[in-house]
């Protein structure tokens, strides 16, 4: 199963399709919708966040699922699916890869990303890791872990990575090039010609959340660019 996800992603677009509570398209039943419509504009998988929008979306569409449970902890700055049992919950729900933070921060419950990842190796077998990484250090050791893809989702969210305008394309570049594991494109990708550099730079597939589906930053995008 994990080998017919990789090669059903592989050279694709991936939509990411969340929400927060206080934005207007908040709440599963739009968050399938917009699946639908990824999945109808020839989307290859959808990223989603929280059990309820991933199983709504499983319901809704055919293609795979990366999910996620951003859930915050006091003392820890890790949100990302950042214990075993948000893991499971999202198993629980469907999605066919899970993506969990694999920077370097102090994770909530104490365990480190070695320990995490052996917990979903033991438990839940079936399910693919994705590693959201900030850097290339930090990409080689999710690798180093087995897990089934890297994404450079983190960089330029952790204090020590880079601040960026766009999508990190040395990161992306840099990991693909030891041709170890599938290396996926995200964060900032905002115009077709971001998502051509990830690809040029080696990604394995490209995952485009805002600039497809939060049309209040979209929105906010050509607002400032008509001003004068």
């Amino acid at each position: 199963m994990k080998t017919e996800i990789m090669e059903r992603l592989k050279n694709g677009c991936v939509v990411s399709c969340q929400a927060l509570e206080d934005e207007p398209l908040f709440g599963a039943h739009h968050m399938a919708a917009m699946a639908r419509a990824a999945e109808a504009g020839g989307a290859v998988g959808i990223r989603a966040n929280t059990p309820v929008d991933v199983r709504a979306i499983k319901e809704a569409c055919a293609l795979p699922v990366i999910g996620l449970y951003k859930k915050e902890y006091p003392g820890s700055d890790v949100y990302i699916t950042p214990t075993i049992q948000e893991v499971r919950e999202i198993a629980a729900a469907g999605a066919e890869i899970v993506a969990i933070d694999a920077t370097d921060r102090p994770r909530p419950d104490g365990a480190t990303l070695a320990e995490l990842v052996e917990r979903i190796r033991t438990e839940l077998p079936e399910i693919g890791i994705l590693a959201d990484v900030s850097t290339y250090e930090e990409g080689v050791r999710a690798m180093e872990l087995g897990v089934e893809f890297v994404s450079s989702t983190m960089s330029g969210y952790t204090p020590y990575s880079p601040k960026l305008e766009g999508p990190d394309v040395e990161l992306v570049a840099r990991l693909s090039a030891l041709k170890r594991t599938p290396v996926l494109a995200e964060g900032r990708i905002w115009t077709v010609e971001d998502c051509r550099a990830c690809f040029r730079a080696g990604a394995f597939a490209v995952v485009i959340g805002t600039a497809i589906t939060r049309p209040q930053e979209i929105t906010k995008r050509f607002v400032a660019a008509s001003r004068p």
